[in-house]
């Protein structure tokens, strides 16, 4: 009988394993998902087995940063709403949950209808949500999960949020969003912020829960010291106002803000209720170069997200070519660049959608065509966004598969 082209693989990937070379199979994500629903599932798959470039998930460092973060907020004192923007993954979200966080913040009303689908509950929307199409699927989110709430920063929003709780007989839970410095959203605090509030809970149908204030501007204050006199400075008028509420009577219960940059600073503020740490579970070279309390590299977090890529040609003696550009990144700073993991004296440029340039300066180790190199992700959050899975592995181990929502596009 003559012999199937997939026999003569099996048998050369057999002979290959024997004289001490690693059994490695190409597989496409369908191939991957149909394995998973057979008894196999990813017994025996590696990295190597994996079609370049892909996002990649050190379980270890993952765990790792979850239980820091959750450690630090129990000995502060205070509550851990993690801002799922960052991972829009319903697997982490359960882990965080699972480790203290009383829920979860959300960017888009995309991202709190998968992670409430996923059975993640306590949802903060983050932005507001304008208009008749987003309010109307809010208030469909509310109907299977009422304890969600929402931003609003002015009157004319919070009014169709009143009549479209009011037509649909239910009630919206709303966070007052103010401003620290970022002229983004949110209105100015002190009495701009109070009337505004003193509005809303008038209004039908609306529960005012409290303030939710983010400064972004705070968070990559590079610099510890600069960092904690920024966060305290912009902060402080949004604890006040908070503070003035309380004493007014007002329904008030939360004040959720702080990041990643400004977990172990805004811990100080008394009045912060939550904080809405999103980055420290993945880390990104934006991060990284703002610095620690004892440092210049921020690594009070460890990097445990990473694209990984293959080299595709070496024509040059100083330089080689991934099958990793500019579609398998995103960055919204141009001095920012992915960041080889692991080696050093090697650098990488964008040479085109699908290729990075790597430029040798006295490298660590030698890179070859065929080669895998992983690289942390300039910002992680729309880096995150580009894929559909990140692939979890332990050590060259691909361990599960999980899944991202609420894209862009989805």
């Amino acid at each position: 009988m003559k012999p199937t082209r997939r026999n003569v693989l099996r048998s050369g990937l057999g002979v290959a394993a024997m004289i001490g070379f690693p059994e490695i199979r190409g597989y496409s994500h369908s191939e991957i998902d149909e394995r998973m629903k057979l008894e196999k599932g990813l017994n025996g798959l590696t990295k190597a087995d994996l079609t370049t470039p892909v996002l990649i998930l050190d379980l270890d460092l993952l765990e790792a940063n979850i239980a820091r973060m959750s450690q630090h907020a129990k000995a502060a004192k205070i509550n851990l709403r993690p801002h799922g923007k960052t991972h829009k993954c319903p697997e982490i979200a359960h882990r965080q949950v699972k480790a203290g966080a009383i829920g979860l913040c959300v960017a888009t009303i995309r991202e709190a209808e998968g992670m409430a689908a996923a059975g993640v509950k306590g949802l903060l929307i983050t932005s507001e949500l304008v208009g008749k199409p987003k309010i109307e699927r809010l208030v469909k989110l509310t109907r299977k999960a009422p304890d969600t709430m929402s931003a609003i920063d002015s009157l004319a929003h919070a009014q169709q949020m009143s009549d479209a709780a009011v037509a649909a007989k239910i009630n919206f839970n709303v966070m007052l969003d103010i401003d620290p410095i970022g002229r983004r959203t949110g209105v100015p605090a002190g009495e701009t912020a109070i009337a505004l509030a003193e509005k809303i809970v008038k209004l039908p149908n609306l529960k005012l829960r409290g303030i939710h204030g983010y400064s972004g501007a705070s968070s990559h204050v590079t610099g510890f010291e600069a960092r904690h006199a920024h966060s305290m400075k912009v902060m402080t008028p949004l604890i006040e106002t908070f503070t003035r509420l309380k004493k007014m009577g007002l329904p008030v219960e939360i004040m959720s803000g702080g990041s990643t940059g400004t977990y172990n600073i805004d811990t100080e503020l008394e009045g912060m209720t939550e904080l809405q740490v999103g980055s420290y579970v993945f880390m990104d070279v934006d991060y990284r170069a703002i610095g620690s309390k004892g440092g210049v590299i921020y690594d009070d977090f460890a990097p445990s997200l990473t694209v990984m890529a293959t080299v595709i040609s070496k024509s040059h003696s100083d330089r080689a070519t991934t099958d990793a550009g500019i579609k398998a990144f995103s960055t919204d700073k141009a001095k920012f660049t992915p960041e080889i993991k692991g080696i050093t004296g090697v650098t990488m440029s964008y040479g085109g959608d699908e290729h990075g340039i790597l430029v040798f300066n006295n490298p660590g180790r030698d890179l070859n065509i065929g080669d895998r190199v992983e690289f942390i992700v300039p910002h992680c959050d729309p880096n995150v966004n580009l894929y559909d899975r990140i692939y979890c592995v332990r050590g060259e181990k691909v361990v599960d598969v999980w899944r991202t929502v609420g894209r862009y596009g989805d």
